[in-house]
């Protein structure tokens, strides 16, 4: 998003929090937590900031739109009820259910006992969601009962992910090709993003854990017009309707995360942002300003921009460090990152600058996504895994299959 915003002739000066080693390169990095809401406006206060963007769950969840709104910052992000949508799945899903918006047979428990005695009357594979924020880390699908109840205590019983599993949503496992959609909506009107296909598992072949996304590509090669009407009438447009009608009415970046069954597309949630990491090969492909979008939801008069995108595919790899997405070691020099083609785009994720001039260092688990643009996905997949290898950290690793597309 820093990237794409820096692209606009509006902008004269960006500030990111906390930020890393690619965000210094385009804007001024600040020593401050997303988190820090208090902090946050105080700088923003300090620095005559025009416009506030955010991107990651856990502000929108503590409220930091509806902060800045009290103070009269202009802010692109949705409220904190209107967040409830990504960081409630119960909430999410009795709201699907409520309006018929298309999702996955599902029930919700708040109490151990009765979610494990409902999970040994299941039939594999069943899936287990942590019913609040885990860092896309709070679902499990499961092929054995041992495994389900295994992710039920994990989440319940050893709060792995704190609060976030006080209750849990336990329901049918759906089959077909998932895919990301998003739109941009200021409450009325819905105008739909290109989709993306991200890849979740850690080893090729969707083998391995959950991670928080191991690359991605956009548009999926399975998408038609018709398709895309469907998921706009009968997902997009229903969801904020409903926010309306539940008064909590969304604006900002409406993320559906989808499984094109044989019946049609499903719903197996929603975030309240731009995905990570389909936003690195979505915005790329937007022709629009972004900044004219962002004032534009936020203004509530949507209807009057034209959203243009690229017809080209774009693909992202994700660098991860070694033990992601378990504990991993930090503070490795990367190296590379100046010997690549002119058209390449390196994103920075889990990354730091080191004490030596020009240094970067890793400083997370998910570290760059790499990424690249072509007329053809095929032609955007050769050039990230030409120039991919150039890049080097210890015990670094990526998938060999994003944007492999079989049959």
């Amino acid at each position: 998003m820093v990237w794409k915003l820096a692209q606009s002739p509006k902008v004269k000066e960006i500030y990111v929090a906390p930020g890393n080693a690619g965000t210094a390169q385009i804007a001024h990095n600040l020593n401050i937590g997303s988190t820090d809401i208090a902090s946050l406006a105080k700088i923003a206060r300090e620095k005559r900031i025009e416009l506030a963007v955010i991107g990651p769950e856990a502000p929108l969840a503590d409220g930091i739109v509806d902060y800045f709104q009290g103070i009269d910052i202009p802010i692109f992000g949705s409220t904190k009820k209107a967040t409830e949508i990504e960081s409630s799945k119960v909430f999410a899903k009795e709201l699907m259910q409520k309006y018929g918006i298309p999702c996955a047979q599902s029930t919700s428990f708040s109490t151990y006992a009765e979610a494990k005695e409902y999970i040994q009357r299941q039939t594999p594979p069943i899936v287990v969601k942590a019913d609040g924020l885990a860092a896309g880390k709070g679902v499990t699908v499961a092929d054995s009962i041992p495994q389900a109840l295994d992710a039920l205590a994990t989440f319940m019983e050893s709060r792995a992910f704190g609060a976030a599993g006080e209750k849990v949503v336990i329901e049918q496992c759906l089959s077909g090709k998932e895919m990301s959609a998003f739109a941009f909506t200021d409450a009325t009107t819905v105008i739909p993003m290109v989709a993306a296909c991200d890849y979740k598992r850690i080893y090729d072949g969707d083998q391995g854990p959950n991670t928080g996304g191991m690359g991605s590509y956009s548009p999926p090669h399975f998408i038609t017009p018709t398709l895309a009407k469907t998921v706009k009438e009968s997902i997009m447009e229903p969801a904020v309707k409903a926010m309306e009608k539940e008064k909590k009415p969304y604006k900002g970046v409406l993320y559906g995360g989808l499984m094109i069954t044989t019946d049609g597309p499903k719903v197996l949630e929603f975030n309240a942002r731009f995905g990570d990491p389909e936003a690195q090969v979505t915005l790329p492909l937007l022709k629009t300003d972004l900044v004219d979008i962002f004032l534009a939801v936020i203004n509530g008069n949507l209807y009057q921009i034209d959203v243009e995108w690229s017809e080209d595919a774009c693909v992202g790899v994700v660098m991860a460090s070694a033990g992601y997405p378990g504990s991993y070691q930090t503070g490795l020099p990367i190296s590379g990152l100046d010997n690549l083609d002119g058209d390449i785009l390196v994103f920075h994720a889990g990354t730091k600058i080191g004490s030596e001039p020009g240094q970067v260092l890793t400083n997370g688990g998910r570290v760059l996504t790499v990424v690249a643009s072509g007329r053809t996905l095929t032609e955007a997949r050769e050039k990230v895994y030409n120039n991919i290898s150039q890049i080097r950290f210890e015990g670094c690793h990526y998938r060999k299959d994003i944007a492999e597309i079989k049959g």
